[in-house]
Order: C-alpha cells, then sequence, then structure tokens
C-alpha cells in the first residue's frame, strides 16, 4: 500500500547523500518534496501541513547543524515524525478487571467488520483467551450466517440467536440491542473471557446507523469500541472518522486491505486527525494475515529501513523448536546438510507465510520490488515436489543422482530436468556454505567478518594442531595464564564490535572494505 509514498521519499533522501552540510535551501527542497509525496498519498490537508512544518523546523536545528551525518539525521527526523502521526507507541487492547472484556467492532458497510471479528477472536485465542463473537449485524443479508462461517474457521464460539435476513428484499427483524446484550450474558455463563460485537454498518453515514451503535454501546458498556476502516477510501477517512467520534466515541482503529495498491493516506490521516490510536492492521485476505499495529515499524516499511522485529516474531511463533535445536546440534557436530534437512527447513518457512511479504519486510527491499513481485509463491512448491520424488538414500546423499536418475526424478514431480538440475546445484552451494561456517570459516565472500576466513590461516598440514606446553611446571602455568587471557580479551573485543574490525569504532568503518555486493550497504545503514 505504501510502495508509491516509499519510492518518493527514498528518491527525495537520495539528493542528500554525501553533503556534509545541509544549506536551508537544501531542507526546503526536502521538505517540499515530501509534502509532495504525503499529498500524492491521499493524507489530509493539515496533517501534511503539521508534518512539513515540524520536519522543517527541527531539520534547520541544532539536531542537524551538530551532525556528523547531516542526511541520514534528517531521515531521523521524518522517521520520528512518521511515528508521531502513526500514533506514537503501541496500543493494546485494555482487559476487564472483571471478564469478560467487550469488544464492540463500528464501521461503515464493506470495511470488512465481519471478516475482521473473525481475525482478531483468532488472535486472540492465540494469546490464550476464549472468545465469543455476537452477531449483532442483523440487516446486511447473510452477515449472521457469514459471521457462523468464520467463527468456524477461527475455531471460536459464536452466539447467534437471531438468523438475520437472507436477502436485500426483506425487511429487518431482530433487535440488535438485545442481541449484543444476551451475548454478554452468555460469555458470563460460558466462561468466555473476551466478547466480540459485530455491529451493522451502512454505505454512508446516517442517523440511524449511528444511533444503533450508540444504543449498543450504552447496552453492553464495551471496554473497547474499535472504528473498522477501509484504508483504501483516501482522503474521505477522516471524515468518516469524525462522524463516528462524534456518534460512537470510538477507543481504537483498526486498518484493512493493507495488503491493497491504494496509496495509503488514511493510515497516516485517522491517527493524527481523531488522537485514537491505529491497534490493528489487516493485510490480507486469510484469517492469519492480522498483526498488532507498532507505529514505529510501519513507519521504518515506509521508508525502506524494513521491520525485522516483525519477522523475528513470526519465526517464533511458527518455528519448530525441536527442529531448530536438531539442526543446531546437527550443525555444532558438524555433520553434513542434507537434502532431508533441507526440504524441513522449507516447511518451516512456509509455516511463517507468504514469501514475498517476509522479503518485503528486509532494510532495502524496495530496490529489489519489481523481481519480489514476479517472485512465484509455486516456486516453493516445485522445489518440495522435486525432493520428496527422490528416494532417501538420495536425499542424503546426493551425488549419486546421475542422468538417469535426474529424469526419473523430474518425471515424478513433474519439471523439466534442467529445474533439477539447477536445484541441486544450489544446494551443492548452500552444502559448501553450511561446512564452511560449521567448521568457523564464516561465511564465503564475506571476510573479515567474526569467524571470517580472511582472519584465519589456511587450513594446512600443521594447521590444527594445538601449541606444545612446556614440560616446565611453572612455565606451563604461565602459558595457560596467558592463553586465558587472550581469550577473554577477544570477547569482549567481540562484544564491542572489534574483534573482526581491528579497534575501529561503527563511525569510522567502511563497509566497502568487506567487498560486499552491490546494494548490501543499505543492510547496514549508508
Amino acid at each position: 500500500m505504501f510502495n508509491s509514498l516509499s519510492d518518493r521519499l527514498t528518491a527525495t533522501f537520495k539528493n542528500l547523500r554525501g553533503k556534509g552540510r545541509l544549506s536551508e535551501a537544501d531542507v526546503d527542497a526536502t521538505v517540499r518534496e515530501i509534502r509532495r509525496a504525503l499529498l500524492d498519498a491521499d493524507v489530509a490537508v493539515p496533517v501534511v501541513r503539521d508534518f512539513a512544518a515540524r520536519v522543517r523546523e527541527r531539520a534547520l536545528g541544532a539536531e542537524v547543524a551538530a551532525a556528523l551525518n547531516p542526511s541520514q539525521q534528517v531521515v531521523k527526523i521524518v522517521n520520528d515524525e512518521l511515528v508521531t502521526i502513526l500514533g506514537g507507541e503501541t496500543r493494546r487492547i485494555r482487559l476487564a478487571k472483571t471478564p469478560p472484556t467487550v469488544i464492540m467492532l463500528a464501521g461503515l458497510q464493506g470495511a470488512g467488520k465481519t471478516t475482521l471479528a473473525g481475525k482478531l477472536a483468532k488472535w486472540l485465542k492465540g494469546q490464550g483467551h476464549s472468545p465469543i463473537l455476537v452477531a449483532a449485524d442483523l440487516q446486511r443479508p447473510n452477515a449472521v450466517t457469514q459471521l457462523e462461517v468464520v467463527a468456524q474457521r477461527a475455531g471460536v464460539a459464536v452466539y447467534a440467536p437471531h438468523p438475520g435476513i437472507q436477502s436485500e428484499f426483506e425487511a429487518p427483524t431482530g433487535d440488535p440491542v438485545a442481541v449484543a446484550r444476551g451475548g454478554v450474558e452468555q460469555a458470563r455463563q460460558k466462561l468466555h473471557d473476551v466478547v466480540i460485537v459485530d455491529t451493522a454498518g451502512r454505505l454512508g453515514i446516517d442517523a440511524e446507523l449511528m444511533q444503533q451503535a450508540a444504543d449498543i454501546r450504552s447496552a453492553v458498556k464495551p471496554d473497547e469500541v474499535l472504528f473498522v476502516i477501509d484504508a483504501m477510501i483516501g482522503q474521505d477517512a477522516v471524515n468518516t472518522a469524525k462522524a463516528f467520534e462524534d456518534g460512537v466515541d470510538f477507543t481504537g482503529v483498526v486498518l484493512t486491505k493493507l495488503d491493497g495498491d491504494a496509496r495509503g493516506g488514511a493510515a497516516l490521516s485517522v491517527a493524527s486527525v481523531t488522537g485514537r490510536p491505529v491497534m490493528f492492521a489487516s493485510t490480507g485476505e486469510g484469517l492469519d494475515d492480522f498483526e498488532l499495529f507498532h507505529p514505529d515499524r510501519m513507519a521504518s516499511r515506509i521508508l525502506d529501513m524494513g521491520d525485522v522485529m516483525t519477522l523475528i516474531e513470526q519465526a517464533e511463533k511458527s518455528w519448530d523448536r525441536d527442529e531448530a535445536a536438531r539442526m543446531a546440534k546437527k550443525f555444532a557436530d558438524q555433520e553434513d546438510f542434507t537434502l532431508e534437512d533441507f526440504l524441513a527447513q522449507m516447511q518451516q518457512i512456509r509455516k511463517m507465510g507468504s514469501m514475498k511479504k517476509m522479503l518485503m519486510m528486509m532494510p532495502g527491499a524496495a530496490q529489489f520490488r519489481q523481481q519480489l513481485e514476479q517472485f512465484d509463491e509455486r516456486e516453493i512448491d516445485r522445489v518440495e515436489a522435486i525432493v520428496r520424488s527422490m528416494t532417501p538414500h538420495e536425499r542424503v546423499a546426493p551425488k549419486i543422482i546421475n542422468g538417469s536418475r535426474r529424469a526419473r526424478i523430474a518425471r515424478g514431480s513433474g519439471v523439466h530436468v534442467s529445474e533439477v538440475n539447477g536445484l541441486l546445484e544450489r544446494f551443492g552451494q548452500a552444502q559448501k556454505m553450511m561446512r564452511r561456517m560449521a567448521s568457523g570459516g564464516g561465511i564465503p565472500g564475506m571476510p573479515g567478518l567474526p569467524g571470517g576466513g580472511a582472519s584465519r590461516k589456511p587450513a594446512g598440514k600443521n594447521n590444527n594442531k594445538k601449541k606444545a606446553r612446556s614440560g616446565n611446571p611453572a612455565k606451563a602455568a604461565q602459558q595457560l595464564r596467558e592463553a586465558e587471557q587472550k581469550r577473554a580479551a577477544g570477547a569482549a573485543n567481540a562484544l564491542q564490535g572489534g574483534s573482526a574490525f581491528g579497534q575501529q569504532s561503527q563511525q569510522d568503518f567502511d563497509p566497502a572494505a568487506l567487498n560486499l555486493p552491490k546494494g548490501f550497504d543499505k543492510f547496514l545503514g549508508n
């Protein structure tokens, strides 16, 4: 969603690189481009005006004038201000002291409230709660049926005493206020600690919609009222948010359809205009495409600085600890990395979700966006099919796979022989790299890193022999003390980041000395 804005801001900051000092004209030109980028992204005009003024004031202040790298300091200022307009700090659900915690969803029809109710319920279930969904939308055709299906997929309970209407030609019947009140009572009886009330929406703001939402709020006294808004509606998001703020007084915002290709101005406007924080974001159609909204991480994504923390959290949530421990032991014992291990790792990665989404969270990924967009997620399925078409012996000893075996594997997996050849070639390279890393040689092509090959002597006949210790007990004890002191000094130096680069500080460190691949310096923040 923020691709266009991210590209514009990244291009703007490129013009500042290499300048030892920023003039007022440089700052004005940069602020002007930032203002244009935000307006093109459909951010509300008052928000853009305030944002640009704060950035200009800080960029002309002492924090940039005294900085060693003024261009990076300006990027930091823009990042800080983006975090501010996105809400500042991560806001979590306030749970009631006495269960159940009641969460009411409000918003226009088509914003995705019903699907989001299931996503939120599944997310809360994963946090150890026992949620129940309440079908209080009795006006939209088949809304109750949809909520029941979503609840079944999420594996949570649903309270739906009234079937609602089945077609647009039926007149609405039933009392949504009574349904909402009955849902809270049902939660108390069945010991559910969270109640999620799905309410009706409209195609536009009207008095009847607001009155019904206000009546439900008065009846169930929710602990949280979440305003669900479609992130693709642009400038109209501000007017809609203000109307719901006046009519319902919501406590937080949920953004849906963040995976769309709209310009994303709603996300940057709602929190700033209403003063209510964005709490959650829906990033896809699946029930798992739902995440807690972190303003600092979203700002990093917009500025193409990545979102490594979210990647780590996804890995921790989906990674099999037993499998990870097995691989770690195998790595420590310097055992060969086999195709069986490769297949197990592929399956672990698949559990984390879309490869495209994960790769786009890496720092500097915007410059590879076109290649990532062309990446076929089914490639993982083809690789798995190739490996599964091999015999158990072939997976642990791929060197025995000759021409006839490759042809058989290709037929069994439904691919061309060239794809089998390509996989085996890439696996061979990965296997060599794993062997080198396991033996302490570091990552090939990256000398100078801790444990890297450049800091080690070439393997020779006497390279693995330990230094002979003196036969004199006093001298041997002295040698042992010296060795211990060297190891301690090396460990302390490594913790400070100096073992691989001598005594250089991070400010003096030049990544060009590492001969890194082109574009890799962005990953180091340069």
